[in-house]
């Protein structure tokens, strides 16, 4: 599952979130790769304990928080602190898989990558290039979305970020691990749950058949979800 997820930052919070990163110092970006995606990472990165990725870390996970269209979707249990990198002209990202188990840099925290996460703060007319390629099972989905937009998918994805042949893409990367470990079962969830949001919107709140269909939402999730 895939999903695009529209203005997660307000307009305050990306020209904040902007003037922190372009202020920053940046490093190379292989300090976070594994062994094998540091053969095709060329990119540069923030060091996660930079004062820039703390706090724009900070409005990032609190914009999440109150974004229902992300905490339908990923369920989550564990958010990872965001990391922060940028793709100049020639950088790329070759053909990779996120590690299974990442440590929180700041705590040491070990988690389960169920979802990747990409939040976008190049709007795309200021660069060329730069798509990030996910692999699903219905083909390869370039994803290139407006600053402040983010992009959700199964950490299980092979994907790449292709060379940047103008301009520069500044964006943040993540994981976390959801309270539903099985895609398929998140998938369902996420379905039922939008169509029960439709629903009341059409019917009302108090709607007997939006009420029922809650209910098996919410046993579903009971049935499901690892606290």
């Amino acid at each position: 599952m895939l999903i695009c997820v529209p203005d997660v930052l307000t307009p305050a919070e990306l020209r904040h979130c902007q003037s922190l990163l372009a202020a920053a110092d940046w490093a190379d970006g292989r300090m976070t790769a594994g062994s094998q995606s540091a053969l095709v990472k060329h990119n540069l990165q923030l060091p996660p304990d930079s004062p820039a990725a703390r706090e724009a870390g900070v409005i990032i996970l609190q914009a999440l928080g109150r974004n229902q269209t992300f905490l339908s979707a990923a369920l989550p249990k564990t958010i990872l602190p965001p990391l922060f990198n940028r793709y100049v002209t020639g950088q790329t990202f070759g053909v990779h898989i996120d590690n299974a188990i990442r440590a929180n840099p700041l705590t040491g925290e070990r988690i389960r990558t169920d979802l990747s996460v990409t939040l976008f703060f190049s709007e795309p007319d200021t660069y060329d290039g730069g798509e990030l390629v996910i692999e699903t099972l219905y083909g390869s989905q370039e994803v290139k979305l407006p600053a402040g937009h983010l992009v959700l998918y199964p950490s299980t994805s092979l994907h790449q970020v292709l060379p940047v042949t103008r301009g520069e893409r500044t964006a943040s990367f993540f994981w976390l691990q959801s309270m539903v470990r099985v895609e398929e079962q998140r998938s369902l969830l996420f379905d039922l749950d939008q169509t029960i949001q439709d629903l009341s919107a059409d019917l009302g709140g108090g709607d007997d058949r939006a009420v029922r269909l809650t209910g098996i939402y919410h046993n579903l999730v009971r049935h499901w979800a690892e606290p």
